[in-house]
């Protein structure tokens, strides 16, 4: 991707986070992109659906991913009006997207209470010193259904 492609592309995601606050939600726009292409777009719903995880990159993935036949995202860029947070980023490395570009930083948001940068440090620290009770209760025989998913795979990992 060129300069230009980038910057034409964040600007079709600031336009639709724009129109996303023009209909009530909250203003963040992104584009799933495969060889120089739109193939999904999402908008942050967790106003409109009172879900939490209603990203705009998360709607934009599910629906490049439903597109396409395939949770694998290789190929692909994301172009997001703000800077993604943590669970967004999990999402794009999980699905194989190969970049991200964003407008908008965390400093950018963080006057108006739409940064994610104190998270994203928090869930760099150990398990033992995040604000929420995270903890390991091993249970005999819980990792046998990893092996019955395996089993039932036509084509295994």
């Amino acid at each position: 991707m060129t300069a230009a492609d980038d910057e034409r592309f964040l600007r079709a995601a600031i336009d639709l986070a724009r129109e996303n606050v023009a209909h009530g939600g909250r203003p963040f726009g992104a584009l799933v992109v495969k060889n120089g292409a739109v193939i999904a777009t999402g908008v942050n719903e967790i106003i409109a659906t009172h879900d939490p995880t209603a990203h705009a990159e998360l709607g934009a993935i599910r629906a490049a991913s439903r597109k396409l036949g395939s949770p694998d995202l290789s190929g692909c860029v994301v172009y997001a009006s703000g800077q993604p947070c943590p669970m967004c980023m999990a999402a794009m490395r999980m699905a194989g997207v190969v970049a991200v570009a964003f407008a908008c930083s965390n400093a950018d948001g963080e006057p108006f209470g739409l940064s994610t940068e104190a998270l994203r440090r928090e869930l760099a620290l150990p398990f033992a010193k995040q604000s929420m009770a995270i903890r390991h209760v091993p249970i005999a025989g819980a990792s046998g259904v990893y092996a019955e998913w395996r089993g039932r795979q036509r084509h295994p990992a």
